[in-house]
């Protein structure tokens, strides 16, 4: 829904919302033009976590941070992760979560195409801590007789028996969610999945490994595992209650996500 709220100009704005290491010279151009304006600062990662502890981007985020008024963390986990890590976050301070388009990521069915259970991933980075450890183990692991898998996306493995459906324009990307039976993701470190949420926002269950902010997005509608076994152990219980699991999703719409945003927004100006 268009609010006419948005702008491009900063000039013309009350509130400049900034994001993660992006555009710092920019922004502290912005923020010498417009000193008064308030400043809101959505901090991601901690990508050190993610990628390796040499990552300097964190530090980027962290300086950044000086320019902010106020602070938005995309999940409880990113910002617990963060201040651990050295992060002085400025206040007032928010956790609001991702949301996907509902024109491309809704509940419009997709009608299946196989009788075995089918599984999808998905991911662009090809970054092994994006689980493809545990999507190798599948592949040597999963009975897929009874099961189907499908992979969407970029890959450092090259797999035997998972379906390689490679890098899809998003349209046909939300047409094979929609189509399988079950959402997998196994990366690691992650704040706050835009994959996980664009899945269930299709209505689709969700088996996740218990890392970043996965708990926090998966909440009833679908499984956590911890290691192989306990994933093996998922995989094989979710046919018996993957109804309870759709029926228990929860995630925000985008409208919602816009809504937090503004009603934190306006506590900067009160």
């Amino acid at each position: 829904m268009e609010r006419g709220i948005y702008v491009e100009n900063p000039r013309y704005s009350d509130v400049v919302l900034f994001n993660s290491h992006h555009h710092g010279k920019e922004l502290d151009q912005i923020k010498n033009m417009f000193p008064n304006k308030k400043f809101v600062h959505r901090v991601d990662g901690p990508m050190r976590l993610y990628n390796n502890m040499s990552d300097n981007r964190d530090f980027i985020v962290y300086q950044l941070n000086s320019l902010a008024n106020a602070t938005v963390f995309q999940s409880h986990w990113s910002c617990k992760q963060n201040l651990e890590l050295g992060f002085q976050y400025k206040t007032p301070m928010a956790v609001i979560y991702n949301a996907p388009d509902p024109e491309v990521f809704n509940l419009q069915y997709e009608k299946k195409k196989n009788n075995k259970l089918t599984l999808i991933a998905t991911s662009w980075s090809d970054n092994m801590k994006k689980g493809f450890k545990y999507y190798k183990f599948l592949d040597e692991n999963l009975d897929f007789d009874n099961y189907r898998f499908l992979f969407a996306g970029r890959t450092p493995i090259k797999f035997k028996n998972i379906e390689m459906l490679g890098a899809l324009p998003t349209l046909e990307l939300a047409k094979h969610i929609k189509s399988s039976d079950v959402f997998i993701t196994a990366s690691e470190n992650d704040p706050c999945s835009n994959s996980l949420i664009e899945a269930l926002s299709c209505g689709v269950p969700a088996i996740a490994l218990d890392s970043g902010g996965h708990p926090e997005i998966v909440k009833q509608g679908g499984h956590l595992f911890q290691n192989f076994e306990d994933l093996m152990k998922v995989i094989e219980e979710i046919p018996y209650n993957i109804d309870t699991c759709k029926e228990n999703i929860e995630v925000d719409c985008i409208d919602g996500v816009v809504e937090n945003y503004i009603t934190f927004f306006k506590k900067l100006m009160w």
